[in-house]
């Protein structure tokens, strides 16, 4: 990898966390090219503008996803376990790369609302994927499209926002424990609503 290729890495690097945490809206070039330790020409040069680093992440954050849910459905198998199985996958991505989760999130908000071809050549065709995917398994009265965006809303939220513990703090990613009730509550929720036995 080049010195050009690393330096753009480590600012797309820098500007997913910001935009995961702070939203395209909330973060400037500015700091990105401070949090990467860099003036605003460097950034640019190496990256372009903050449209395009943002085009930049969201592309890095897909084609991320999109392997991860190529594997999965490379893997199923059309029945009660093979569903389960692809749940815990997706879940299991969303946990190691909770950045993700969070710039779909800020999305959801209506943040960069200027950049509106995402969902559609992102997102939509995942989701139709997915549901191919899955719907020999389940009976066709199932409405699959939303039984699959019930788990990305759940885990979306579980990965953002996790549970709040005894004394009102909020616990999610950070605790072992509570990813193993998280995942236990996608079974069981999953199971109900595609009518699978428990």
């Amino acid at each position: 990898m080049s010195s050009t290729e690393s330096g753009r890495e480590r600012i797309i690097d820098v500007a997913t966390r910001l935009f995961a945490a702070l939203g395209y809206d909330g973060t400037s070039t500015r700091m990105i090219a401070e949090a990467a330790g860099l003036n605003i020409a460097t950034v640019a040069y190496h990256a372009g503008g903050k449209r395009d680093l943002y085009l930049a992440v969201m592309e890095r954050a897909h084609l991320a996803e999109r392997d991860a849910l190529e594997e999965a459905a490379a893997a199923f198998t059309p029945d009660p376990a093979g569903v389960h199985e692809m749940i815990d996958r997706y879940l299991d991505f969303c946990v190691d790369n909770p950045d993700i989760p969070a710039l779909w999130m800020h999305r959801w908000l209506s943040d960069a609302a200027d950049v509106a071809h995402l969902e559609s050549e992102y997102v939509k065709p995942l989701i139709d994927d997915v549901c191919a995917t899955v719907r020999g398994a389940v009976s066709a009265d199932v409405d699959v499209e939303y039984a699959v965006m019930t788990i990305i809303w759940c885990t979306h939220g579980f990965c953002r926002g996790g549970v709040l513990d005894a004394e009102g703090q909020r616990t999610g990613l950070g605790s072992a424990k509570e990813i193993m009730r998280f995942r236990a509550h996608l079974h069981r929720m999953i199971a109900r609503l595609l009518a699978f036995p428990d």
